[in-house]
């Protein structure tokens, strides 16, 4: 399992949001987010507040974003809370689940009913970052790019 801040991608993130029950990294094109364990991650606790800042710092709705759930602690998500993530306008360009366990790839199976966007299922933060870039012509993948160089 690795958190976004144990790779070379960490240094080439835009900004990083941290809150009381997770961390979200901000690129171009995408968004890394690490629940914290134990956290029963709920629409009205914690997405309507994320949805609400980021699609303000994006100033978009989501539309062109990919956002990137790394799985690195054990957390629930109520998977009926996507439909008021869509209820409320906002959508996503795809949607990535890095999971470390079979349980969590059950889970994204079942999650997979409730999101109306591209869901790819990972075993690797890198693999979901490369999928990220080809699908967004995104540029996290250049060894140039550097948090200092944005």
């Amino acid at each position: 399992m690795k958190k976004l801040k144990d790779t070379p991608y960490y240094y080439r993130a835009i900004h990083e949001r941290n809150y009381s029950f997770g961390d979200f990294y901000l690129f171009d094109t995408f968004i890394v987010g690490e629940i914290h364990e134990d956290v029963l991650f709920s629409w009205k606790e914690h997405g309507k507040q994320i949805a609400e800042e980021l699609s303000n710092l994006y100033d978009n709705n989501g539309k062109d974003i990919v956002y990137i759930s790394n799985r690195v602690h054990d957390y629930s998500v109520i998977p009926m809370d996507w439909k008021k993530f869509y209820k409320f306008s906002y959508n996503l360009k795809a949607y990535g689940i890095v999971s470390y366990t079979k349980t969590g790839f059950f889970n994204a199976m079942i999650e997979r009913m409730f999101v109306s966007s591209k869901l790819r299922w990972f075993n690797s933060l890198e693999d979901a970052i490369k999928w990220v870039s080809k699908i967004s012509n995104s540029n996290v993948l250049d060894p140039r790019k550097t948090r200092a160089s944005i």
